[in-house]
């Protein structure tokens, strides 16, 4: 299935503003994106595989999202057609004392994935340029009043660009996914955490009380997406009203990206290969040497 339309590269820019967050073209045989996404599975485990054994390159995948837009869902369905061993979840809510006492990319950094890895990030360093924008929370950091100037989002998009510029130079793919829902759906799964009794863990006062900013987190999501967009990190806006869908769509994006990096079993040198050879013949011929031994060991006893 195309998905080029909801990739942004930096060639075209993103609106918010009459955006489908049902995709309604792409959703009308569930069935057939419900198989796509099986199959998706199968092949993320045969591929990770031999990206883990390849240990060159590792890939970082970023969702960002309203509450209840999905991350936990997608993380999961995907996480299933993986080797939990090659694969890093790091989850960044709101920092604690120590973390406020570094730059705000120094959280993430430490939780990098290394070579031959899928690491994740629920929320990320894209956080301070949404609820930290929407809420203005640079203004309370303790920061150097040089920094605390309306200039502070336009540097940080360019800190962050520049920042994922060196991990691509550095072996480190960067896909960043926004799980795009409608105000009503995001409303319809609130009430379905109510409901629910076994959801009401996941609902908390701050959920509800943010959909009053929710213009302004929009904004902040458009404005963040158009100054990052760029071909080494490119944004992927999901039309995550469906959840299957957002799943799929998840899971095709990274099949492709291993698809492209196209990871090998590494090659196996003559000095290895003689080595196979001598412990294949010493295990072949293992049990017969016992037998022997053991013989041996009687015909002694008996003397």
């Amino acid at each position: 299935m195309k998905l080029d339309e909801y990739k942004f590269d930096g060639t075209k820019k993103f609106k918010i503003n009459g955006f489908d967050t049902k995709a309604k073209h792409l959703t009308t045989d569930r069935e057939m994106v419900l198989e796509s996404s099986l199959l998706n599975l199968k092949k993320l485990g045969i591929m990770q595989d031999r990206f883990y054994a390849q240990g060159s390159e590792a890939i970082l995948v970023i969702l960002q999202a309203m509450d209840a837009g999905g991350k936990d869902g997608a993380i999961k369905h995907v996480m299933s057609g993986l080797n939990p061993q090659g694969v890093q979840v790091s989850n960044f809510k709101s920092p604690s004392s120590e973390e406020l006492a570094h730059d705000y990319l120094w959280r993430c950094i430490k939780n990098l994935p290394e070579r031959g890895k899928i690491g994740i990030f629920n929320r990320s360093y894209y956080e301070d340029v949404l609820v930290a924008r929407v809420h203005e929370l640079y203004k309370n950091q303790n920061l150097p009043s040089r920094c605390k100037t309306p200039k502070i989002f336009d540097e940080r998009y360019e800190q962050i660009a520049n920042f994922e510029k060196y991990l691509w130079q550095n072996g480190i793919r960067v896909l960043k996914f926004f799980l795009n829902i409608s105000r009503d759906e995001q409303k319809r799964r609130f009430l379905k955490r109510i409901d629910e009794k076994n959801k009401n863990w996941k609902l908390s006062d701050s959920d509800v009380k943010e959909r009053q900013y929710w213009d302004d987190y929009m904004k902040a999501f458009e404005a963040a997406i158009n100054k990052t967009s760029t071909p080494y990190a490119p944004w992927y806006v999901v039309p995550a009203d469906k959840k299957w869908f957002a799943r799929f769509f998840f899971s095709e994006i990274l099949v492709n990206t291993l698809n492209d990096i196209n990871p090998k079993y590494p090659t196996v040198t003559k000095e290895k290969e003689k080595l196979i050879v001598a412990c294949k013949e010493y295990l072949t011929n293992e049990d017969g040497k016992k037998s022997a031994a053991k013989s041996k060991s009687k015909s002694k006893t008996k003397k």
